[in-house]
């Protein structure tokens, strides 16, 4: 099927950016679902339950939006969170960073990212997910407490941009970087051209 545009059900820049540096201009609509969780799921089940709840929800609004057309389109969502014996969200305070990047200091931890992309008006859906071992060398509180008062920790899941300043205490990785910045294109690439 071709698709005459991508709709992505994200306001992320770093997303936004990933898809125009492919050369996509992609209309965006950004969901508002409720981000709880079921009890006991699963890193792998909560990044492809949300995604989904994501696009789902985009797909409800997609006949009121000002760019809707009748020709095929595809829905992109995407839901990010670090592992590091629970699953980790973006931070919700201040306190909560410092917790969340104390206990990643000089450790190892999980990041899932879950994608849902899906038609509407058709049944055609996939619900994947990517995960990628981020390995984090040792650091100070101060540096910590530095990194979060310039405000880049807030809206990451883990608290943490590695594209960014941050980046810096990543000393290595099993995996894929896009997917640590919460959009592993290599994989959404090859899923979407069998759209």
């Amino acid at each position: 099927m071709k698709y005459s545009k991508l709709i992505l059900a994200s306001s992320s820049p770093r997303r936004i950016e990933k898809l125009k540096n492919q050369d996509i201009q992609p209309v965006i609509m950004p969901p508002d679902v409720d981000e709880s969780l079921p009890v006991d799921i699963t890193m792998e089940q909560a990044v492809m339950y949300l995604a989904l709840k994501k696009a789902l929800q985009v797909e409800s609004k997609w006949e009121s939006h000002p760019e809707y057309t009748k020709e095929p389109v595809v829905i992109i969502a995407a839901d990010t969170v670090v592992y590091k014996n629970q699953i980790i969200g973006k931070p919700a305070d201040y306190q909560d960073a410092l917790h969340i990047l104390r206990t990643l200091r000089n450790t190892s931890h999980f990041v899932a990212t879950g994608i849902a992309l899906l038609s509407p008006g058709t049944t055609m859906r996939k619900v994947f997910y990517d995960i990628t071992e981020v390995f984090f060398t040792d650091y100070t509180d101060a540096d910590i407490e530095a990194y979060i008062q310039s405000g880049e920790a807030w809206d990451k899941a883990g608290a943490y941009g590695i594209q960014g300043y941050w980046g810096k205490y990543v000393s290595r990785l099993h995996g894929s970087f896009d997917n640590v910045m919460g959009f592993p294109w290599d994989k959404i690439k090859t899923e979407l051209d069998k759209f």
